[in-house]
């Protein structure tokens, strides 16, 4: 699969203009898995030649959200290597030096045309029904065009802007073999001439994307399949420069659930939004390897950690059918972790969250307990499957830091009847008695109370709970009331029975 004797290289190579898309980081994923499996190397480039679409900071933005998703690249403008330097600007001498061979061997030439005249052309290629490409106006006698070449010296003399286009020859088949979609074939009748350098002396990306590939000597380039068209212009070169070209693997595009290709318009695409929404890296990152990817028929396992992902990852299992980004898979996967995610993980997590709200707001709780490890666990065990997010266990579950100062006026109205406060104020003082506050003796002495009186135990349950939490769902009443403790269950009592009006 891979060449023999040559350490595998795959390569991220973002452009900086803003932040990390989903399909972005799924792309990086894939290169750092199929590296790691192989025990090649995984590198960062940034391609920065289109200077017009730059986002200031984006770069150390990228770099760091790939970080943050434990995607840690061997080279990269930050880490270094000895393939650098990783900026396409600061390699502008190298791209200047491979486009003065193209012209010298005639597989380049200047070409003069104004945009005005490219934007016409284009115009009636359409209206013909044709695919719109360059004319060729500036192509020179002596490569086969109509252009006398003094035309283009004296152009060149004075000082008019031009780019540098590729000469694609005529009547030939560019093939190749794509690891995941197997053999395509392009005829070069479709291929335009394509800008290789641009009037402002930057390389356009599919000149400087190739040789750097070159240079920095990649063994498999891992990309987009939005990048399948440009194949024959990058096979072109490497033909041209006589260079053996990577192996290449085209990943399928992401979709909306109505299949249309993913973007903007339809949600978050941007990684960002997803860690600010509360998302962990682990299941954004099992999330992502699935969109595309899986281990095989009869695998029932969706739950990956990253070294499983590098064990069982291969390209040959990556499919050719447009992956659907849905938000159920990615939040069912976040509840999987936090199911099983370490108490002590969690509390690493939500104890500053925690400190941030205490400094807003007030407690009558002491803060030394709630913001405890052993306090944290008891709420952790108690709320693990009830929320879908680790920043929940302190604003789902409010009440175990703050007395609630409302309670949910549907369920007040459908739970208390004109004799609720009479019986809570009846049962009160066995809470404020019983030898030990824990879930199994309050829950006997709850039943021991109504039990005599022919009620159900649902007649304090749910009144307790109100008052207790302010809200009518949540764990089990006996536990959550053990955690609280009973100080500040009384309290909340006593408060709620003062601020409630009972129906009538």
């Amino acid at each position: 699969m891979h060449m023999v004797g040559k350490r595998v290289r795959t390569r991220f190579a973002p452009s900086p203009t803003g932040y990390l898309h989903v399909g972005g980081l799924r792309t990086a994923l894939y290169n750092y898995l199929f590296a790691k499996k192989m025990n090649g190397d995984f590198i960062i480039r940034i391609e920065d030649t289109d200077q017009s679409r730059k986002v200031e900071g984006a770069q150390q933005n990228l770099i760091k959200t790939l970080e943050w998703a434990g995607l840690l690249p061997d080279e990269s403008p930050v880490h270094g290597g000895n393939f650098g330097p990783y900026l396409q600007s600061d390699r502008l001498e190298l791209y200047a030096g491979y486009c003065r061979q193209l012209l010298e061997e005639g597989n380049a030439y200047y070409c003069f045309a104004t945009s005005e005249e490219l934007e016409e052309n284009r115009q009636l290629q359409m209206k013909q029904g044709l695919q719109p490409k360059y004319n060729r106006k500036w192509l020179p006698e002596d490569m086969g065009g109509s252009m006398p070449r003094s035309e283009s010296e004296k152009m060149l003399a004075s000082g008019a802007p031009y780019v540098i286009r590729m000469k694609v020859p005529d009547y030939v088949s560019v093939w190749f073999e794509d690891i995941i979609r197997g053999p395509i074939e392009f005829d070069s009748a479709t291929i335009d001439d394509q800008v290789l350098m641009k009037s402002d002396g930057f390389p356009t990306y599919h000149f400087a994307s190739v040789i750097d590939d070159h240079l920095m000597e990649f063994t498999h380039i891992i990309r987009g399949e939005e990048w399948l068209p440009s194949m024959p212009k990058h096979l072109l070169l490497y033909e041209f420069f006589g260079w053996e070209p990577p192996k290449f693997a085209h990943l399928p595009l992401l979709l909306n659930p109505d299949r249309s290709k993913l973007s903007k318009r339809q949600g978050d695409v941007a990684v960002e939004d997803y860690i600010q929404k509360g998302y962990s890296k682990e299941a954004i990152i099992n999330f992502i390897a699935l969109l595309g990817w899986n281990e095989g028929e009869g695998c029932e396992q969706e739950v990956y950690s990253m070294e499983q992902l590098i064990e069982k990852f291969s390209l040959e299992r990556v499919g050719k059918a447009g992956s659907i980004f849905t938000l159920d898979k990615l939040n069912w996967l976040e509840k999987q972790y936090i199911k099983n995610r370490p108490a002590e993980k969690i509390i690493d997590t939500i104890r500053p969250l925690l400190q941030n709200e205490l400094s807003l707001k007030e407690t009558m709780l002491e803060r030394e307990v709630i913001t405890s490890d052993a306090y944290l666990r008891q709420v952790i065990e108690l709320m693990r499957e009830r929320v879908g997010f680790e920043h929940e266990f302190v604003t789902f579950s409010s009440y175990f830091f703050f007395e609630p100062d409302a309670w949910e006026e549907e369920a007040v109205k459908k739970r208390w009847t004109p004799d609720t406060n009479a019986l809570l104020s009846e049962f009160l003082p066995t809470l404020e008695v019983l030898p030990e506050f824990t879930s199994e003796a309050i829950e006997a002495a709850l039943k021991a109370f109504v039990e005599p009186k022919g009620l159900k135990a649902a007649v304090l349950i749910h009144p307790l709970r109100i008052l207790a939490s302010g809200v009518s769902f949540g764990p089990s009443l006996y536990h959550m009331l053990e955690v609280l403790g009973r100080e500040a269950v009384l309290r909340r009592i006593r408060k709620g029975m003062e601020c409630i009006t009972v129906p009538a």
